[in-house]
């Protein structure tokens, strides 16, 4: 277990550590900060890959085999009320502890909290419902994204405005760091019991439906609802000015996020323990391991979410804030796609994601060429976003066009490639994105005067939409490939069997022509076995 541990923290270490040197090279340069905000956000980078490291062991033990082990019991009922009533209720609950959608509910004013949380909900629920019957019923992934996303650019057509980069930003909240393992592991436990052809590319597919049903949800909001309301309260600039205070901001805010972590984790054990009580009935070993994976998993939860809320967050505003002041507002376009670039690898959901698309494909889509697309894409999402926090233009003419170009991919990329990426779009837009990328684009967009509701929300659903394009993109160069590949290995079978041949006459033609040249020793030989034989015939 310490050996895996000490893995899991390099993996956290190389991810966390550019977007650290990328910030004090910053803080040295152009965009200093005070000296203990500074300390207070390498403080929060030690414990984010503390947290990062408990987080990626703790699914491996335990949040992964739990999911699995539901989703193939679920099938195995063949009732198909249940697998509904299920799923849905999994949807729902999982969707209502996500920390994120409530930082997110309680900046829109005009809508109260609980019903924008209850309407992300139910769009979850509804959401993973539909997914779920999807696989069960070989429907293609590719129609029905098709058909939603149809939905969501009509609806958009009467939806306020100044609503509409919160309704995409809502999809990407909800698939936090718990919602993703515990729903793919569903997805791969649904996947394994049905064990057909298609089953590998049914794995994936989950994710990308829980990300569409809220944004359409909300934007159905948005039509009786006229949003207002301002900045995030929790994206002041810290008040810290000695390391006691650094370490007192931990000590105030930890203990909401054991607490909200804690709630959030709780359906999901319920769920098992039931599950294990009716039909799973695993042995004592088996559920000790789980049981010790869930406590890695909460500690690093807390930890991760406590490191980025109160060290990263006020950081991203910031510095997104100082460099507008500084009149570098240029650089935040290149800058942005740097960040983001390196910002996504420290995603733990990714961790997640990488991990399993390596294995279920054995090595076809290996986790590196995963990675490199994913922060790709990020890098591409952060970019457009500084562009439209600096120009104000409509997300619309982003997201439209971005969705029907990935929408039209689908019929030509291989569906593996088509479930995987829309599934990566979501997974990418997690916390870390929530609490650094989005802060940095509002800390920008304020100090430029612009509207933050229409400039700098939406930034998350950027990161939800480019990586969907860019991870199809690397399915087309792996289809082209491989057909060159295949075409190129049937050319050289024909030909080799020429030259065997020939290779093989010409070989004759030399030893026979040899043997004439050394006095015809061949034929002496036998012709004096001849006149033996001559002899004893008489």
């Amino acid at each position: 277990m310490k050996r895996h541990l000490s893995l899991k923290f390099k993996e956290a270490l190389s991810s966390v550590l550019p977007i650290v040197v990328i910030v004090v090279v910053l803080h040295i340069t152009i965009a200093p900060m005070p000296l203990y905000t500074m300390v207070l956000f390498l403080v929060s980078a030690f414990v984010l890959i503390l947290g990062v490291a408990f987080f990626t062991l703790g699914v491996d033990i335990s949040m992964m085999p739990m999911g699995e082990k539901i989703g193939s019991n679920l099938v195995k009922t063949r009732n198909l009320p249940l697998i509904i009533v299920i799923t849905f209720i999994i949807g729902v609950f999982i969707s209502i502890a996500e920390p994120d959608l409530k930082i997110l509910a309680g900046q829109i004013s005009a809508i109260p909290d609980n019903i924008l949380i209850t309407a992300v909900a139910i769009g979850v629920g509804i959401s993973l419902v539909l997914s779920f019957l999807r696989v069960l019923f070989q429907i293609k992934l590719s129609y029905l994204l098709i058909v939603l996303y149809l939905i969501v650019f009509i609806l958009s057509a009467f939806t306020n405005k100044d609503f509409l980069s919160v309704a995409f930003e809502s999809g990407g909240v909800t698939t936090g760091p718990i919602m993703v393992p515990f729903v793919m592991a569903l997805g791969l436990g649904l996947a394994l019991v049905r064990g057909d052809k298609t089953s590998e590319e049914d794995s994936f597919g989950l994710i990308s439906f829980c990300l569409i049903g809220p944004i359409i949800t909300v934007l159905i909001l948005g039509i009786f609802y006229n949003p207002t309301g301002g900045d995030y309260s929790t994206f002041t600039e810290p008040n810290v000015n000695s390391l006691s205070e650094v370490f007192q901001s931990y000590l105030i805010h930890t203990p909401q996020y054991i607490k909200e972590v804690a709630l959030a984790l709780l359906p999901i054990i319920l769920l098992f323990l039931i599950f294990q009580a009716f039909s799973l009935h695993l042995n004592k070993k088996t559920l000790l391991k789980m049981f010790v994976g869930t406590i890695y998993t909460f500690i690093g939860l807390v930890l991760f979410l406590t490191s980025v809320n109160v060290g990263f967050m006020p950081t991203g505003s910031l510095l997104g804030n100082t460099l507008v002041k500084q009149s570098y507002s240029w650089l935040l376009i290149p800058l942005g796609m740097i960040v983001g670039y390196f910002i996504v690898t420290a995603e733990p959901a990714v961790f997640v994601l990488k991990q399993q698309v390596e294995e279920i494909t054995d090595g076809t889509i290996s986790a590196k060429s995963m990675g490199i697309s994913l922060s790709i894409g990020v890098a591409l999402s952060v970019g457009l976003s500084m562009l439209r926090v600096i120009t104000g233009m409509s997300i619309l003419y982003f997201i439209i066009p971005g969705y029907m170009f990935a929408l039209i991919l689908t019929f030509f990329v291989p569906p593996l490639f088509t479930t995987i990426a829309f599934d990566s779009g979501a997974v990418a837009s997690g916390p870390l994105a929530a609490t650094f990328l989005l802060p940095f684009a509002m800390g920008a967009s304020k100090a430029l005067g612009g509207n933050i509701l229409t400039d700098a929300f939406g930034i998350v659903a950027f990161v939800a939409m480019v990586p969907v394009i860019t991870i199809q993109c690397l399915g087309l160069l792996f289809q082209i490939k491989s057909k060159r590949a295949a075409s190129e290995e049937a050319r050289p079978l024909i030909e080799d069997t020429i030259i065997e041949y020939n290779v093989e006459e010409d070989t004759l033609l030399d030893d026979t022509s040899l043997n004439d040249n050394t006095g015809g020793k061949y034929h002496e030989e036998e012709n004096v076995s001849l006149k033996e034989e001559d002899t004893n015939v008489k």
